[in-house]
């Protein structure tokens, strides 16, 4: 195995032309300002039970031993202040808001493997459903936590973006990864889980998923989760592969939570291609892209991904 990096080291993304510099030494570096976000609600949660109007609600999955129709464990509403909608061909979409549990106090890196098992279905059945309508090409999703990744509400949710539009990078990156394909005769992802798992930057495996710090990692304590077996989207999964994503998700939120992170995570999901493998991304928020990032496109990190995993193994 590759040993941690102790000095500065430019690296390429797998596929994309994307190129990170990795730089341990910059964490030691001064800093005289500390960020702080302080959230004041101003109004009733509108994503706690009493407050959901019946008529947004899309799908729900009813609480273990629920003895009635309100009692629920995960909820799909319609987003009230979507971007894309369904009858608008100026931004054709849709979006959903996924309420991952009816405790307001509760985030979903405390909940039960069973639980966040719960949510993975949800997203499941959300995609079945979006894919059904046959101008929608690309859903996306996804999960802000925390202020700094994006997040207004603090009741713990995820979302959904539809849409006909396919994302340039998503594009491009399909694209390399046929190329491989064509090239090597092997899946481009199933090459990666099968060098990650011997690498240092091995987070956590067992029969049906991978986990991972990306070799290339654009934020500090990035990490990527794999299902094993080649599949496209979330609606393939089994049984087996829902429990060991919700385990290694649950394991990976936690380090995180003991971190006071914030984070996005996120899955890309291509309808007309059926040959994507399905994966998570989750980007951790507490660096901030500033000059050199936003001027050049080149990332500096400074936790190497072989650091990350450690982190996330211990």
């Amino acid at each position: 195995m590759a040993p941690i990096p102790k000095n500065s080291e430019i690296r390429k993304s797998y596929l994309l032309n994307k190129y990170v510099i990795i730089t341990p030494g910059r964490l030691a570096r001064p800093r005289d300002i500390k960020e702080q976000t302080i959230i004041k609600r101003t109004k009733p949660c509108p994503f706690c039970l009493e407050n959901i109007a019946q008529n947004k609600i899309l799908d729900k999955i009813p609480a273990p031993g629920g003895k009635s129709d309100k009692t629920w464990q995960v909820l799909c509403l319609k987003n009230i202040y979507p971007a894309v909608t369904l009858d608008n061909e100026k931004a054709f979409g849709a979006q959903e808001v996924i309420i991952e549990t009816p405790d307001h106090a509760k985030e979903l890196a405390e909940l039960p493997e069973e639980h966040i098992e719960q949510v993975l279905k949800m997203f499941a059945r959300r995609t079945e459903e979006l894919s059904k309508n046959k101008k929608i090409d690309y859903i996306l999703c996804f999960k802000n936590q925390g202020s700094k990744a994006g997040a207004s509400m603090v009741h713990a949710h995820s979302q959904i973006f539809a849409t006909q539009i396919l994302p340039p990078e998503v594009h491009e990156e399909l694209g390399l990864a046929q190329n491989y394909k064509i090239q090597n005769g092997v899946c481009a992802y199933c090459d990666m889980i099968k060098k990650e798992m011997k690498s240092e930057r091995k987070i956590f495996e067992d029969k049906f998923i991978a986990a991972f710090a990306p070799y290339a990692s654009e934020y500090h304590y990035e990490a990527w989760i794999f299902t094993k077996r080649h599949l496209d989207n979330i609606v393939k999964l089994n049984s087996d592969e829902f429990k060991s994503f919700a385990r290694a998700l649950k394991k990976i939120l936690l380090k995180l939570r003991a971190l006071d992170l914030a984070f996005n995570f996120f899955m890309h999901q291509v309808i007309s291609n059926r040959d994507q493998h399905f994966y998570l991304k989750i980007q951790p928020r507490d660096s901030i892209w500033a000059g050199v990032e936003l001027g050049s496109g080149l990332v500096i990190n400074s936790v190497p991904p072989e650091t990350a995993a450690k982190y996330y193994r211990e």
